[in-house]
């Protein structure tokens, strides 16, 4: 590093890739952040200086569920000391080490989140649906040492860290840590009773602005998880960007959602845009869209984040019942994660009388980098964010012309750095950002989606990699070949499709028991939600004579082509 780290363990940093295949950073004008910097510094420390202590910062829904429990700025910066203690003094780590994080959104995961930030160590977020199967990819190729986990996600975990003996600890939180899933050789530390002996205030982490706070995984058309890297200054650099730009959040808005927390989404929309502006946030562990909607109504929350699924289906629910739904405190509702129907935008419109703010961001940009401007136009993602910059290119890189369909390259004060990983210099090239997304831009400047560029299935703002669906699939004994792509689905922008071969034993099966059968199997193998909702058996799958299986005669009939 050019500055010195704050870092003792260096591997983050050491993974990073050579700085010639990096994007091009902008880091000028409010991007242009000092040398020393730990984003929990901002985020809570300025905070409760600044007088904002007794402000609320966090709600949760109450045991009862009928009411919400606060916690303020000055409980939460308490909070975050006492776990930056337990992490060097009762987990033994240091600054750099890698610290996953497993837990449905809440005010514990909140807290460990800064927590990890503030004592200098890097971030490993998981979704709480992933199995132990793809915790272990994570877990080796970010080698980490130590966990947070909510007790009720434990087994998974369990399971990874006897195939995986270098994540050495696991703090638990939500039962005893001496319960019947203690390992004598390597106990649980119960983080919550830890904590409550943990008193003095935590000195912050003295990092560097380029030092590694967190590794965000993703996860391409392979199949193959890639580690996204970014620095304690991309943290502020998502709030300079779209959120202070776009949402002109105050102290007085309320922000809530449906993204987990381990998305960047929802650790921008959710955790760090609500501090950077002192404003409060609520965690709900999981929601319907009715249910987002009575939360909303209970909390008078300001700004909503959540995937279009649920705007049509929470649109549906106030058109039908307009005096059972009470969505009057809200002010802005931002849409991102998939691709925002118009039918979507028009009906939330409708029935609320609300814009939609529209976004697209990605993983290894950390968030939205294009969004709906103040001066809105149908069927456009909107305009570049100020900071960033955006073009429509062709395959050499090439700009196309006015409303021609190329690639979407981007650059601004964030970028990718994939975590020792050759695919960096697909994303990346001449310096831009390549997204993966087919885009279209008129002489205004404004920016339409028209597809993903890759076998990437999108299906109700998750990202589902067809041939890790296809791997899952192939494990079951009654499957010979199988291939899996997009079909479109005017619930959930699309679902997931397989085309199956069975074994010869299996053709004598009622085909709707073993489609059942093979649904309930890769739930089991990994996350649910990549399950195949519809199931075509075939005889044999179409191939070129080299073998190659030809996907795009599969996805014509999946979308009605030819």
């Amino acid at each position: 590093m050019a500055i010195r780290s704050g870092h003792v363990d260096t591997f983050a940093h050491d993974g990073l890739p050579p700085e010639h295949v990096w994007p091009v950073l902008l880091l000028t004008g409010v991007f242009a952040y000092p040398d020393r910097l730990n984003a929990v510094t901002r985020l809570l420390d300025d905070a409760v200086a600044e007088g904002h202590g007794d402000r609320v910062a966090i709600l949760s829904e109450a045991s009862d569920s009928s009411n919400y429990d606060e916690i303020t700025y000055a409980e939460l910066k308490r909070h975050v000391d006492a776990l930056a203690h337990v992490l060097i003094d009762d987990l033994g780590l240091i600054p750099g080490n890698r610290v996953l994080l497993r837990s449905a959104n809440s005010p514990m995961l909140a807290i460990a989140w800064l927590a990890v930030f503030k004592a200098g160590m890097v971030a490993v977020g998981t979704m709480p649906l992933l199995r132990a199967k793809e915790l272990i990819a994570i877990v080796d190729k970010a080698q980490v040492q130590a966990a947070l986990c909510d007790a009720r996600l434990l087994d998974d975990l369990l399971a990874t860290r006897e195939a995986c003996p270098q994540m050495a600890t696991i703090g638990v939180w939500g039962e005893a840590a001496n319960g019947p899933a203690r390992l004598a050789d390597r106990p649980l530390v119960d983080v919550r009773l830890a904590m409550s002996t943990k008193a003095a205030p935590f000195t912050t982490c003295d990092t560097a602005a380029d030092d590694v706070a967190l590794i965000a995984f993703t996860s391409g058309t392979t199949g193959q998880p890639k580690g996204c890297i970014h620095f304690h200054r991309d943290v502020l650099a998502m709030c300079d960007g779209f959120a202070a730009q776009r949402l002109h959040a105050t102290a007085d808005d309320r922000f809530i959602g449906t993204p987990p927390l381990a998305f960047t989404f929802g650790l921008g929309g959710l955790l760090a845009f609500p501090l950077a502006a002192r404003a409060s946030t609520v965690l709900l562990e999981r929601t319907t869209p009715s249910g987002l909607l009575d939360a909303i109504a209970q909390t008078r929350s300001t700004i909503v984040f959540t995937a279009p699924t649920f705007y049509r289906q929470m649109a549906a629910a106030v058109a039908a019942d307009p005096t059972g739904f009470e969505a009057s405190s809200l002010r802005v509702t931002v849409s991102a994660g998939e691709a925002l129907p118009e039918a979507t935008r028009v009906a939330w419109h409708d029935a609320t009388g609300l814009e939609m703010l529209d976004g697209i961001g990605a993983t290894e940009m950390i968030h939205i980098f294009i969004a709906t401007p103040a001066a809105e136009r149908a069927g456009t993602v909107g305009t570049v964010v100020e900071g960033f910059e955006a073009r429509v290119v062709d395959d050499d890189m090439h700009d196309v012309a006015v409303s021609t369909v190329g690639r979407l390259a981007v650059r601004g004060p964030v970028g990718c750095r994939y975590l020792a990983d050759p695919r960096q210099t697909v994303y990346v090239r001449d310096g831009w950002n390549l997204t993966g997304d087919a885009f279209s831009v008129d002489a205004d400047g404004y920016f339409s989606f028209v597809s993903r560029t890759d076998d990437m299935i999108v299906s109700a703002g998750y990202n589902i990699a067809a041939p890790e669906v296809e791997d899952a699939l192939m494990a079951h004994p009654a499957v010979l070949e199988c291939a899996v792509v997009g079909q479109p689905d005017s619930g959930r922008g699309q679902i997931v499709k397989a085309f199956v071969v069975r074994r010869v034993e299996a053709i004598g099966i009622d085909q709707a028991t073993l489609a059942a059968e093979l649904q309930t199997f890769v739930k089991a193998t990994i996350a649910p939600y990549k399950y195949p909702r519809v199931i075509e058996f075939l005889d044999s799958l179409p191939r070129t004579e080299t073998g190659k299986l030809q996907r795009f005669k599969l996805k014509a009939e999946s979308t009605g082509g030819s």
